[in-house]
């Protein structure tokens, strides 16, 4: 992306979280926009590779799903009168190699309800995850 898209694109995302569409409003979206883009610059796209918009567009959508299902799991979870909880720490196995990656792996899983990520791995290539229910460890 161009960085007067991304500029625009984030003063626009400003203004919808802000609830104020106003012209200050905006140029201080803008301003936050183009200073946030100047701090991360460098660690984003850093190896030329695209972001590709049908495949962003999928990850989200299945991001979307899968909290939805985990907010409804862990909601049954916890409403039900026995609990049977069995809450553990399991070794995912990493197929991605960048920091950027990684993390953006380890926050959305953070994000989903019961799930906490917890370490990397000194090789990159395990991350340790905390989850409320252990019960079924091949379907972790």
């Amino acid at each position: 992306m161009r960085p007067a898209f991304t500029v625009a694109l984030l003063a626009l995302l400003w203004l919808a979280v802000s609830g104020s569409f106003t012209l200050p409003n905006l140029l201080l979206g803008l301003v936050a926009g183009a200073l946030s883009l100047a701090l991360i610059r460098d660690h984003i796209q850093p190896d030329g590779r695209r972001i590709r918009p049908l495949k962003l567009l999928s990850l989200v959508l299945l991001f979307i799903k899968e909290l939805a299902l985990s907010a409804w799991k862990v909601a049954v979870l916890v409403a039900s009168p026995k609990m049977a909880l069995k809450p553990g720490i399991f070794a995912f196995p990493l197929t991605v190699d960048r920091d950027f990656e990684i993390t953006l792996l380890a926050n959305l899983i953070t994000l989903t309800p019961g799930t906490l990520s917890v370490d990397v791995s000194a090789d990159r290539k395990v991350l340790y995850v905390h989850a409320l229910d252990c019960s079924d460890p091949v379907g972790t």
